[in-house]
């Protein structure tokens, strides 16, 4: 922990999680017998390096057994939660006059020189980013004269206004009353009534895709628009300072399908543009409003049971944060705008699980957190550093944790209202694939089990199982079991989320096809309409049904290993010809080859094979003069491997995140370029940091292509696990010079 929270984004956008750390330090040393790690003490081998990385991160541990970290990234997140609090009456219960300050200045720091915000906080401005941030910031008190306001102002003016950032955008500002519904594209809520077998039904959509354009298809059908938009002289302002011309003079409807191209990652086809075009003939031609209005209004009934089962579901914390503050809107406007209503009032008590301070300012989330995922990696990064039992509380108190984490597993969690739905006519009714027994990437209340999270999580505590200390913990009754059935339960939901091609999707099985992308009216994302089948979701997916199927072979002995092989030969498909893999979750070949190749040796894919020494060859092919590797988001972008590396916040072009990925795949695939091992080994040791930390360098997650997204536990798992295997596979050699 460090005295002062300074924070430069000049030199780095990237929060290294200072306030946090310290506090969680602060608690650790307060306890009687704790002590921090030697700072004088330098490690000159892997496993001394692992081991004060452990002693470090130990320090950080929450009380309950979980890591947590700064999950934040996205610019286009908070103003959602801003605009919601401003169009429900500004809730000081929803966000208090500090927070508002902390959000003000998040905002205020990562303004960038140009004026602009970016879709994240790497990406070089967007007007996506831009016209939201500027509008959160006057929404939040800025003075139109303020230096942010009028930078940001004059960037949105000189690209043209307003009306040419991107659809999400448009949405946020129409509910606002800063810009028409007719500028906006319809999203009918009616689709919902078409009967499921239909070939573009919305149900068949990826969850995250459907869960947000749920509620935009009621707020939009409700043609929601905050109630005192034109008596409220700050919306008039705001109408004035995003467009190029009278508010009043704009033809909105003209304006619909204008974007920028620093926007336009992904271009509406021209099939998409002709539905959109049609839609808007059927909005209004008055011919066809009576049979609108009839099918408008039960389209309608059922998105608001759609939404009101989802907040019982995950105890209203919502499966991301879009969908977290369109459902507490729409559910505002059902309330007829009462604030006091139960179900409002239950959507504001969660908005702080998606809210993080940092040394940058005050944040929402990507996810209510990366709590289980972040530990069920770390958990299994101690395990291979043979150094569960040399940290016995550790170990215990993430059993702990991923005993109450499991979904729908636990006595308190069979008893909430989201059980309920766990029936099969519920579950059809709503959508909503098998959750019971899985593990969630956040928490358990969160509701959403994730096909990688489970396998993580199941390996997690089949690791924990061959800890002497959680051994005695059991026998003494000092931690609960998780039982072989509740273990089933996990690979059961595996089992049920294998795609036919072999893979693994995150949520769901894919429902839909190829085609809907060109249905995609997001313009800012890539690949968001149905659930792929992806390399890491695969690995995480067959290396949990394998070390289960080594614990426990007579459980569905025939069907786990089918969807072993069934997933090795997928994996081995989508191999790149190259030999990569593309990481759709983190930047990202050293990430995707990391989880190719382990998931192929589980597999059975011989260490010699093909498939295997391709890969190897590749990352060998991108090592660094300085022993490491590097890359940036440029890589999950451009789905080319970044010329420069990790040039800008990285250490000549490598970083250690990258490099633990890559040395995880070459030591699982035991590489016999021994020095190459050797030199990735001793970059990870030059650049840990005194306490056992290492430094906070570039972005290192990634979705929808397009949008980088942070995890600050990363830049202590995976050197730490990197430096345990490449110590377990090639011992004192990789330490002699």
């Amino acid at each position: 922990g460090r005295k002062y929270a300074g924070f430069n984004p000049s030199v780095n956008p990237n929060s290294g999680d200072r306030i946090f750390r310290a506090q969680q330090i602060r608690n650790y040393l307060a306890k009687a017998g704790n002590s921090p790690p030697d700072l004088k003490l330098k490690p000159k081998k892997a496993r001394e390096a692992a081991k004060k990385a452990l002693r470090f991160y130990s320090m950080l541990q929450s009380e309950d057994g979980h890591w947590a970290g700064d999950y934040g990234g996205p610019h286009f997140l908070m103003p959602g939660i801003i605009i919601a609090w401003y169009v429900m009456g500004q809730p000081e219960q929803m966000l208090d006059r500090n927070q508002r300050a902390m959000m003000k200045h998040y905002l205020t720091v990562h303004q960038q020189s140009d004026g602009g915000w970016g879709t994240h906080i790497e990406s070089p401005s967007t007007m996506f980013g831009t016209v939201l941030c500027y509008v959160s910031m006057r929404l939040l008190g800025a003075n139109a004269n303020d230096e942010a306001c009028k930078r940001g102002r004059e960037f949105i003016q000189n690209e043209g206004g307003a009306i040419y950032t991107s659809s999400w955008a448009k949405f946020w500002l129409c509910l606002l009353g800063c810009m028409e519904w007719e500028g906006h594209n319809s999203v009918p809520p009616e689709m919902w009534l078409l009967p499921n077998w239909f070939p573009f039904h919305p149900g068949r959509l990826w969850c995250h895709c459907r869960m947000v354009y749920l509620p935009m298809g009621y707020l939009y059908g409700s043609r929601f628009t905050y109630s005192k938009a034109e008596n409220d002289d700050l919306i008039a302002a705001i109408r004035n300072e995003i467009y190029c011309e009278p508010y009043a003079s704009i033809s909105w409807d003209e304006t619909r399908q204008l974007v920028a191209s620093m926007d336009n990652y992904s271009p509406l086809p021209f099939v998409m543009k002709f539905f959109q075009n049609a839609l808007a003939y059927y909005e209004s031609l008055s011919i066809v409003q009576p049979f609108k209005n009839w099918v408008r209004a039960k389209g309608l009934t059922f998105c608001i049971e759609y939404m009101h089962a989802e907040d019982l579901q995950t105890n209203y914390i919502d499966i991301g944060p879009v969908n977290k503050a369109l459902n507490m809107v729409s559910a505002f406007h059902a309330a007829k705008d009462d604030i006091h209503d139960p179900a409002v009032q239950n959507h504001m008590m969660r908005i702080p699980d998606y809210l993080w301070l940092a040394e940058d300012g005050l944040k929402m989330q990507g996810y209510n957190g990366s709590q289980c995922w972040d530990t069920s990696f770390a958990i299994q990064a101690v395990m291979e550093c043979n150094l569960m039992d040399a940290f016995p509380e550790v170990s215990t108190k993430v059993w702990s944790y991923l005993e109450r984490t499991q979904i729908l597993s636990t006595d308190v969690s069979r008893n909430s209202p989201a059980y309920a739905f766990e029936s099969c006519l519920t579950r059809d009714q709503f959508y909503r694939h098998v959750s019971k027994g899985g593990w969630p990437f956040s928490t358990s209340a969160h509701g959403w089990p994730i096909s990688d999270c489970t396998g993580e999580g199941l390996k997690a505590v089949l690791a924990l199982t061959n800890c002497n200390a959680v051994s005695i913990g059991l026998e003494k009754g000092l931690l609960k079991p998780i039982t072989s059935t509740r273990l089933e339960d996990a690979v059961n939901v595996i089992l049920t989320l294998q795609n036919e091609d072999g893979g693994w999707a995150t949520y769901e099985n894919n429902r839909g096809f190829g085609w809907y992308e060109q249905l995609n009216p997001s313009e800012v994302f890539g690949d968001i309409m149905i659930d792929y089948s992806y390399v890491e979701c695969s690995m995480a997916s067959l290396t949990a049904l394998a070390e289960f199927h080594e614990k426990y072979p007579s459980h569905r002995e025939s069907e786990i290993t089918s969807a072993i092989q069934r997933g090795r030969s997928f994996m081995k498909r989508i191999q790149r010809k190259d030999g990569s893999w593309y990481g759709s979750w983190a930047c990202c070949f050293c990430y995707g080859c990391w989880f190719g190749i382990e998931g192929l040796i589980a597999a059975g894919e011989s260490p010699k094979s093909v498939a295997i020494q391709k890969c190897c060859d590749y990352l060998l092919s991108h090592q660094r003069a300085n022993g490491g590797w590097g890359e940036d988001f440029t890589s999950c972008y451009d789905k080319s491997y970044a010329k420069d590396g990790m040039m800008s916040y990285g250490d000549e072009g490598s970083g250690a995140v990258n490099t633990a990925w890559a040395l995880l795949a070459l030591s699982a695939a035991k590489c016999h370029d021994v020095d190459a091992i050797r030199r990735g080994v001793k970059y990870l040791i030059s650049r840990q940091l005194p306490s056992g930390d290492w430094p906070q360098e570039g972005i290192s997650g990634v979705f929808n292509r397009a949008c980088g997204i942070t995890y600050t536990s990363y830049r202590n798992v995976f050197p730490m696990w990197a430096l345990g295997r490449c110590t377990k596979v090639y011992g004192d050699s990789i330490d002699n010079a």
